[in-house]
């Protein structure tokens, strides 16, 4: 019989000792996510729910610093170009007149004259991102009206002549849009713009004129991080603390209430910071990174139709579909009710392949199935970067109001690549990045039943080489 030496003997019990010290981190870390199961599951929640809240707030004060003042109206008067980086997919249909506006300071007089020119939507939208009023030409015609816009507590009388609009939240964005037919079309746009006016409903009642901001937009010009950055760093207890403190004044809906009930168990309410230690913190900060991953998902969910992805129906109607809200206040904020403009947008072709510049592409119209509006159309090319393509034509869209040229049998083909056509064909030419992926937006104003219900659908890009 061998003895074992004590040596040898050791070796099985030093290897379990050695598993058990390497399983140690791993252990502890599996206790802490089952100690903080809860709060990391609302964490990611409440981040969800509060992201398109903070973000319309961090926007404010941002536009404040690089933009103008709250509680003026600010008329932009001129399309971007290439150069302009400061907010992406931007557009060269429309020009703006826009204004964050205070409800606590008001209530206030807008007012839109008769406009029997061009197509123009004026949405409010409150705090949460909900568009709770769209006056213009699809909602009150052509004749103009007089609003007064109150906040939720406000109790006064409606003076005669003025229509009021009850704001949900303290916090308002009004971005109206004023159709716009190319450069040339600027005279009359600005005109129509002038028309508009936002003054407090005392300076309305004595004649007092309001206060007016005109601006163009300028290369560079924003030095401050984009919206989207500054929420990507802010830390999660400053998120959430910051939540609170604009829940106050701008309070969830009814219909929040569940909601509400899962923040407070994170120590979280109206005006109620919280006041969280480490483990808490890092609950909540890996729950926040589950909402991210939650995004993403969602992104990647939305269902195609011939290449292209069509928002849904309850865009600025959000209710509870908090994870809609979210995505769309992320790579949308400011979106208008689909009664007023709908945007499907393409990343990929017909067969599912992804867009890129190496490649020439043809968008087919049959005759009779172009997109179906009350008021115009348009498509827009995008680079990388979800800026304008620089080309030498300076054309960034095509659309119905541009000299197309059609086909014998009245179908419409749009050319997109990066190297000119023949010159027949240029006025069809939508110049692309060469060597670059791209996407698409079609933008469909006053859009149609047909576009609405879902009858008629965007044609899949067919790629030629």
């Amino acid at each position: 019989m061998t003895i074992q030496s004590a040596a040898a003997r050791g070796r099985p019990g030093r290897f379990k000792t050695g598993a058990l010290v390497a399983l140690l981190p791993l252990l502890l870390v599996g206790a802490a996510l089952y100690l903080k199961a809860e709060q990391i599951v609302l964490g990611a929640e409440g981040y969800i729910f509060g992201f398109p809240l903070v973000i319309m707030d961090v926007t404010r004060a941002n536009s404040a610093h690089t933009i103008g003042p709250e509680n003026q109206l600010r008329r932009v008067r001129k399309f971007p170009d290439a150069s302009f980086r400061d907010v992406v997919r931007p557009n060269v249909d429309t020009l703006y007149s826009s204004a964050f506006i205070r409800m606590a300071q008001g209530p206030w007089v807008f007012e839109m004259p008769p406009n029997q020119q061009r197509f123009e939507v004026m949405p409010f939208m409150d705090a949460w991102t909900n568009v709770f009023a769209a006056p213009g030409t699809r909602s009150i015609g052509t004749g103009g009206d007089r609003f007064l816009l109150a906040g939720p507590n406000w109790q006064g009388a409606v003076p005669g002549g003025l229509t009021l609009l009850r704001a949900p939240t303290d916090l308002v964005w009004l971005i109206g849009r004023t159709q716009t037919n190319g450069v040339a079309d600027y005279a009359t746009v600005h005109q129509l713009q002038d028309g508009l006016t936002l003054r407090r409903l005392a300076d309305w009642q004595a004649g007092r004129v309001a206060p007016t901001v005109t601006l163009a937009p300028t290369p560079g010009a924003n030095k401050t991080a984009p919206p989207i950055q500054q929420m990507q760093a802010m830390d999660v207890h400053d998120f959430f603390s910051r939540l609170a403190t604009l829940m106050a004044d701008n309070p969830p809906a009814a219909a929040d209430g569940p909601m509400l009930a899962k923040l407070a168990r994170l120590g979280i309410a109206p005006g109620q910071p919280p006041t969280w230690g480490i483990s808490d913190r890092w609950a909540v900060g890996l729950g926040r990174q589950i909402a991210d991953w939650t995004v993403a998902r969602e992104l990647k969910k939305r269902p195609t139709v011939r290449g292209w992805i069509t928002p849904p129906p309850i865009l600025g109607n959000y209710g509870t579909f908090y994870n809609t809200r979210a995505v769309v206040a992320m790579i949308g904020l400011g979106a208008n009710l689909p009664a007023d403009a709908m945007y499907p947008s393409a990343t990929v072709d017909g067969t599912g392949a992804a867009l890129h510049g190496k490649h020439r592409y043809r968008l087919h119209f049959a005759k009779g199935s172009l997109p179906p509006v009350h008021a115009f159309w348009s498509i827009t090319a995008y680079g990388p970067d979800d800026f304008f393509v620089s080309n030498p034509l300076q054309r960034f869209a095509l659309g119905d109001r541009d000299p197309l040229q059609f086909n014998p049998d009245g179908s419409l083909d749009l050319l997109l690549q990066a190297q000119p056509p023949d010159a027949a064909q240029r006025s069809n030419w939508l110049p692309v990045q060469a060597d670059a992926a791209f996407t698409l937006t079609v933008r469909l104003y006053w859009p149609k039943a047909q576009a609405l219900d879902g009858r008629w659908g965007m044609p899949g890009l067919e790629r030629l080489n």
